[in-house]
């Protein structure tokens, strides 16, 4: 798997979730359950949602009943993208486990489903960020969406190299690879004392 393959499969998870344009449609993958191809297709739908919702709940119109369901729906995506993530780094973990590490490998600061996390946001970001250079009828918003789209394709470009280093590294054994459960707390009755007083 490489970048340019990771990208196009956001790509087309984005073009997808945009079609619909409701976040309460149910994900259209097709891919076959399971694998890399779904992970990731699923991974970036739940990206498009979680975006779409945080800017919804940020309108100061919203009835605050309707807020709060928002804001639960924001909790649950990003429950589903942290779970979506491990199983990303399982795959991963599966593929490279046979690989002995030299000595002097070195650990990465985050996971490689982690790297790709970022990059599925990122794509989330340029996309709407050419469509706000596209509506753009002030100069100055032109101006400011312009630079900042360029900000973003060069971090597109500079973080899809990243992850491809990233692998190579992990291949020739220069990089350990280990998987880390996120431990997230707030959903779980066990230790949101919240929950834990209705469960």
């Amino acid at each position: 798997m490489t970048s340019q393959q990771i990208n196009a499969i956001f790509q087309e998870s984005i073009t997808a979730y945009h079609q619909k344009g409701d976040i309460f449609i149910p994900i259209n993958n097709p891919y076959p359950e399971g694998n890399l191809d779904s992970l990731l297709f699923a991974k970036n739908w739940i990206d498009n949602r979680q975006w779409q919702l945080e800017d919804i709940v940020r309108d100061r119109n919203t009835p605050p009943a309707k807020g709060i369901t928002y804001k639960w729906e924001i909790d649950r995506c990003n429950q589903e993208r942290t779970d979506t993530v491990e199983q990303i780094d399982e795959v991963f973990f599966q593929e490279f486990q046979g690989i002995t590490a030299k000595e002097n490998a070195f650990i990465n600061t985050e996971t490689p489903a982690w790297a790709i996390d970022r990059l599925s946001i990122l794509n989330i970001k340029i996309y709407y960020m050419e469509k706000r250079v596209g509506e753009a009828t002030d100069s100055r918003i032109l101006d400011k969406s312009s630079s900042s789209l360029s900000v973003l394709l060069q971090q597109k470009i500079d973080l899809s190299l990243a992850i491809d280093q990233l692998f190579a590294n992990i291949r020739k054994g220069d990089c350990i690879v280990k998987t880390y459960k996120q431990m997230k707390m707030y959903n779980d009755p066990d230790f949101n004392p919240f929950l834990r007083k209705h469960s």
